[in-house]
């Protein structure tokens, strides 16, 4: 099933749900696309090859910390653990941890593109037959039941990579508190981003060799696609751009020139330099983001980061 497939969680078509939101979203002002409809199975596939880009920091230092970490989560969280993972994706950086655990039980990976999780599971089960693997499509910003039974305590929740930093500081507050909900006694992985560096941020999130403008474009092509709008791809170009209070890169289309098009009926108009906000990568000290987590029932276990601070892993227990 992919994202813009089957029913939402009020009960609308998915495509439906994505029209709702796009109209919403570029009717204000500014001009604004959530960014889990990056997630298709292009978006999916471009951010796979975005992650093994030399600018794009962030999977690197994640890779490099995880193997270090991982046989001491795994002695922390005992043996026989059922996996959850948020945003599974390529499902790649999940074998690090199953290598590590002692006998773990199940692996569910969450995403919202169906088609490209369905693949990764099928994957991850031929190397792992003794795991039972279970892909679980699913919008990890809205709540999340998991299907009865298949995740038996203990229970590890893993949301890896700097996904964390796509919510603002309140709504990763309503995220984890979800994320308690769906997981109930367990304990939780997480990894967010403390960097603040301009050139680096920069180079990651506005370069990456054209694939980062590949990603956010391919918005518009979704929209034309999917809802019959009639956006000039062309028309637009991607925008890597600082902004603080709190600290965060924002992504943006910005139109070239002015333009009117349609959508579901609706005419959207832009004045030349006016952008569409299409994601934003908050930035998380330890220290805050260990005082947000607490908020929400979390209680700190351990706390990992890189010897080039550019990652961080927190190993929460829920209270």
């Amino acid at each position: 099933m992919s994202a813009t497939e089957g029913v939402a969680e009020d009960g609308t078509s998915e495509r439906a749900e994505f029209l709702r939101d796009a109209l919403a979203g570029l009717s204000g002002n500014p001009k604004t696309l959530p960014g889990k409809y990056l997630w298709d199975e292009t978006g999916s596939d471009l951010f796979d090859r975005i992650c093994a880009h030399p600018d794009y920091y962030p999977t690197k230092r994640e890779m490099a910390l995880l193997p270090q970490v991982a046989a001491e989560v795994a002695a922390l969280v005992g043996p026989g653990v059922s996996v959850v993972e948020f945003g599974s994706g390529a499902s790649r950086k999940i074998r690090t941890l199953l290598d590590a655990l002692k006998a773990p039980a199940a692996f569910l990976g969450l995403d919202i593109s169906g088609a490209y999780l369905e693949a990764a599971i099928r994957r991850l089960a031929s190397d792992y037959p003794s795991v039972a693997m279970m892909p679980v499509v699913a919008d990890y910003s809205k709540p999340v039941r998991l299907p009865p039974g298949a995740a038996a305590p203990p229970i590890l929740g893993f949301f890896p990579g700097t996904s964390i930093g796509n919510f603002t500081p309140e709504q990763a507050g309503g995220f984890l508190a979800r994320a308690r909900e769906t997981l109930g006694p367990s304990h939780f992985l997480v990894g967010a981003d403390p960097t603040r560096d301009p050139i680096r941020l920069r180079r990651a999130y506005g370069e990456a060799g054209g694939l980062m403008a590949a990603l956010h474009l391919n918005l518009i092509d979704r929209l034309n696609r999917e809802l019959g709008s009639d956006f000039d791809r062309s028309a637009f170009r991607h925008e890597a751009r600082l902004a603080e209070d709190p600290f965060r890169v924002e992504a943006h289309l910005v139109a070239l020139r002015a333009g009117t098009y349609q959508l579901g009926g609706q005419t959207i108009r832009f004045e030349a330099g006016e952008s569409i906000r299409t994601d934003t990568s908050h930035k998380y000290p330890p220290e805050v983001f260990r005082a947000l987590a607490t908020a929400q029932g979390w209680e700190p276990v351990r706390l990992w980061i890189d010897d080039d601070s550019g990652f961080s892993l927190h190993l929460f227990q829920a209270r």
